[in-house]
């Protein structure tokens, strides 16, 4: 798998990003930083219905808050669902059904949530997609970029009003640690150019999440804006994508609530909100978004280059 020739980062990942180096880091973390509640606060979390934002959503409804959780699988979500409340008692946890790969979907659904509810205080993208081949939606865009990329950009911006109209807004992503072996590309957004290489058009679009937060971050200074890598996390998208490195490590991998350890710290802690917004994050500490000595770094020309060409394509499908 391409992404793990880089030495680097493998040697990284293999000392920080395992299940050792969640537990080596977490001898340093605040228990207290948990230990609260969020009745009252509402949370949306893209792809709930397993994994990091399965345990994720368990998390939040652990603490009492509403939870939002936005599914692709409606059988699947509300199987979630049903462990959730179980699981915590707590009711308020609704099923929304949408695919973040169908771009016009992703707006008319945002829409909708606005019209429907008063207040979003925290909105976490999780949802993501590897794809084995390229493969394009309705509305012609590469897939895998309509979810990772478009579809955070669209549904993050439509709901920024409701966000700066409630208290404490956030919005956290998850990316990944392969984004740290790409630098920011902005003339193939769509991947149609060379050779489909899943993990790596993946890992592209992790390190365009990072460019974005730290874009939106400095445009919509009353959000707090986050973005996170779990680490090597044993998820069924991960067992599914990446069979042979999911084979290879499993021993090695953190549970879903490892995962989703710093996720949940982010979304519900008062400490993160001391550092300032945009920030990369891993094990609960803001971390570089490059490797050292690398060769990853982009110019801000790049940068809000890619914003306004999110922007212009967010436009195009945007309902009238």
């Amino acid at each position: 798998m391409s992404l793990y020739r880089n030495s680097a980062w493998f040697l990284k990942g293999l000392t920080e990003f395992t299940k050792n180096g969640h537990l080596s880091a977490s001898k340093h973390f605040v228990e207290k930083d948990l230990e609260v509640s969020v009745a009252g606060r509402s949370f949306m979390i893209t792809g709930a219905n397993s994994g990091i934002g399965k345990a994720t959503a368990m998390a939040v409804a652990k603490r009492g808050g509403t939870v939002h959780m936005v599914c692709r699988n409606k059988d699947k979500a509300e199987e979630a669902r049903a462990d959730i409340v179980k699981e915590t008692g707590n009711k308020e946890v609704y099923v929304h059904i949408l695919d973040l790969s169908e771009t016009r979907k992703v707006w008319e659904f945002a829409e909708g949530f606005k019209k429907k509810f008063k207040a979003l205080n925290v909105l976490i993208n999780n949802a993501g997609s590897i794809m084995s081949q390229r493969d394009v939606n309705a509305e012609g865009l590469e897939k895998s970029f309509a979810v990772n990329v478009l579809g955070v950009y669209i549904l993050t911006k439509s709901l920024i009003p409701l966000l700066e109209k409630s208290t404490d807004p956030r919005v956290i992503t998850v990316s990944s640690g392969g984004m740290l072996v790409q630098k920011l590309r902005i003339g193939n957004l769509q991947s149609e150019r060379g050779r489909y290489d899943g993990t790596m058009v993946y890992a592209q679009h992790k390190r365009q999440q990072v460019v974005m937060t730290e874009q939106l971050a400095k445009t919509h200074t009353n959000i707090h804006f986050s973005v996170m890598h779990p680490g090597w996390v044993d998820t069924p998208a991960v067992a599914n994508a990446m069979p042979d490195f999911h084979r290879s490590m499993k021993d090695s991998l953190r549970s879903p609530e490892q995962g989703a350890d710093t996720v949940v710290w982010l979304a519900v802690s008062e400490a993160a909100t001391m550092n300032p917004s945009g920030r990369f994050y891993q094990d609960r500490k803001v971390v570089s978004t490059h490797l050292p000595l690398a060769w990853t770094h982009s110019s801000p020309l790049e940068e809000q280059k890619l914003m306004s060409l999110l922007e212009d394509l967010a436009k195009t499908f945007a309902p009238h």
